[in-house]
């Protein structure tokens, strides 16, 4: 089949476009060409100002569209639904399982999410995220009703990842020694490799399901204890209580990966995934997810800064 991308060529995007071509799809991809312009030279590329100006698409008809939301804004994503609602049977748009307004409490799909913006925003607003991205679900399923998939995306983990919010683990593990482990080694943690996420949107797109999708994993319920252990290797992991970690000056999930403390956020990784399993998605070994992820992350130089060895001990 035919898929158009809107973005393709980052992080999660890369893996779907990866997925589809391994697939046989036919793939064009829609995107500035900033980003790894080069990654894939044998691909149709359409070059174009996502905020702007979309009449490259004109006259063009595909099968699907795997929509990575690169602009972030509502009326963005209407702008491209839009473009595409009578040249596209259906429409996968990738959102995101921070929609949800209460995070403290599992989630289904039909929890309650936060409302859109009164007033949208000029540029992207991070504090605005989970609003904007309803704004844009709402609009997709305005537009092509039955004929669009919404994935609620986890944590997105795995190579090429820019956020560092898990590659932390593999490469700390890496160096050995007493590993500095967070809180309580029972507390629920989720997040989904970008391959096996972007297989899932290549899915949705090929079997035309519609629907609403928590899509994150793994399969089956996991705790941060039985994710590190898995981890682990050669190094040995020291468990502290959350507190005296906070009282270091620790910032949970982004300095600290994975670490969630307290209960407002604990939904974060207790949202019901059976929809998204039914639909088919899969999930490879976690012990696979974090050697590709150290072998791209020794590879790629510099990345964001996370927990210090200094601040560790």
């Amino acid at each position: 089949m035919k898929i158009l991308f809107f973005g393709g060529t980052k992080f999660l995007g890369r893996s779907a476009v990866d997925a589809a071509l391994a697939d046989g799809h036919e793939v064009t991809l829609v995107n500035r060409g900033t980003t790894n312009p080069d990654l894939y030279p044998g691909v149709e590329t359409i070059h174009v100002d996502l905020t702007v100006d979309l009449d490259a698409l004109d006259g063009r008809r595909w099968d699907a569209a795997i929509d990575l939301d690169p602009t972030q804004l509502p009326r963005h994503t209407r702008r491209r639904a839009e473009k595409v609602a009578g040249a596209v049977d259906h429409y996968v748009f990738v959102s995101t399982i921070s929609v949800y307004s209460d995070m403290s409490q599992p989630v289904t799909e039909s929890s309650p999410v936060y409302e859109p913006p009164e007033t949208e925003p000029e540029e992207f607003d991070p504090e605005l995220y989970g609003n904007l991205k309803v704004g844009s679900e709402r609009v997709v399923a305005e537009l092509f009703g039955d004929r669009a998939a919404i994935a609620r995306a986890g944590l997105i983990v795995g190579p090429h990842d820019p956020t560092d919010r898990f590659t932390y683990w593999p490469r700390r593990f890496a160096d050995g020694g007493d590993v500095l482990a967070p809180g309580s080694p029972s507390q629920p943690v989720q997040f989904v490799d970008a391959r096996d996420l972007g297989a899932f949107l290549v899915r949705l797109a090929a079997d035309r399901t519609g629907g609403v999708f928590n899509a994150t994993g793994p399969a089956e319920p996991l705790t941060l204890g039985q994710a590190l252990e898995r981890m682990t290797g050669r190094a040995h992991l020291v468990w502290i209580d959350d507190q005296p970690i906070l009282d270091a000056g620790v910032q949970p999930w982004t300095e600290l990966p994975l670490w969630l403390p307290g209960t407002e956020y604990a939904g974060l990784c207790l949202a019901d995934i059976s929809r998204a399993l039914e639909a088919g998605i899969a999930f490879r070994p976690l012990e696979e997810t974090a050697r590709d992820t150290l072998a791209w992350s020794l590879e790629a130089g510099e990345q964001r800064p996370t927990l210090s060895r200094k601040k560790e001990r």
